[in-house]
């Protein structure tokens, strides 16, 4: 699937709450810079024909995100998929609908073209990694089952589908966790792609340390010159 026929939407309408902070996670900084710049920066390093940032309402922060004057900027919803959705309706120019969570900094441009070559073409598909510890299915404090970890997975993100499939399955489906589980409910199977276990979600604060270790084994920190920063876009649509 080349990347000119696909968009790229970044929910980051979330209030991030399990991360404790006064701000959303996206907004943490890592080495200096802030996780949303990470993410952003691999995800133009892609070049799809657009990139659709979703934020909230009262979401201000957006505009200190060097580059994020090349992404188009929405305001989201109350939901995820409220939130995707407003991302969707801001595309103009692709017939394929990629997701990535806004705090997902550490996946590589390889995984995420990866995605793009293995893609289903009607299903979609996503980046996901086999679980590999033991599971088991809880009681209250007890053990109740050892689940058969053969056919688990860990689903990641970005998650890529037809733009109008993406659309129609998300119309119904307010509670959804991740888009898949919305393409799932109208029947769809989409594709495992293998990702990379370092392809981490920032949730709790412990997290940006190994964020960081990431990050820094990628050779991906460095210091950013000022001169080479890019004004912030103030237009919000």
């Amino acid at each position: 699937m080349p990347f000119s026929r696909i968009a790229v939407v970044v929910p980051a309408a979330g209030a991030g709450l399990r991360f404790g902070d006064e701000r959303p996670k996206q907004y943490a900084r890592v080495a200096g810079r802030l996780v949303l710049d990470y993410t952003l920066e691999v995800l133009f390093e892609c070049q799809p024909a657009e990139i659709v940032l979703v934020v909230a309402a009262d979401d201000e922060a957006w505009r200190d995100v060097p580059g994020v004057s090349r992404a188009q900027v929405v305001t989201g919803g109350s939901t995820r998929a409220e939130s995707v959705i407003a991302g969707l309706g801001a595309v103009t120019n692709a017939d394929w609908a990629m997701v990535h969570d806004a705090a997902r900094p550490c996946v590589g441009a390889a995984e995420i073209r990866r995605l793009a070559d293995e893609v289903d073409d009607e299903a979609g598909g996503l980046l996901a990694v086999q679980v590999s510890d033991t599971v088991k299915r809880g009681a209250g404090d007890r053990v109740a089952l050892t689940v058969d970890r053969a056919d688990l997975w860990h689903a990641q993100t970005p998650q890529l589908f037809p733009l109008a499939t993406l659309v129609r399955a998300l119309a119904g489906e307010a509670n959804v966790t991740d888009e898949s589980s919305a393409i799932e409910s109208v029947g769809l199977a989409p594709r495992l792609v293998a990702g990379r276990p370092d392809n981490i979600k920032v949730t709790f604060p412990g997290d940006l340390a190994r964020c960081e270790d990431i990050l820094a084994r990628q050779g991906r920190i460095a210091v950013r010159a000022a001169a080479g920063t890019e004004p912030p876009s103030e237009a919000v649509q």
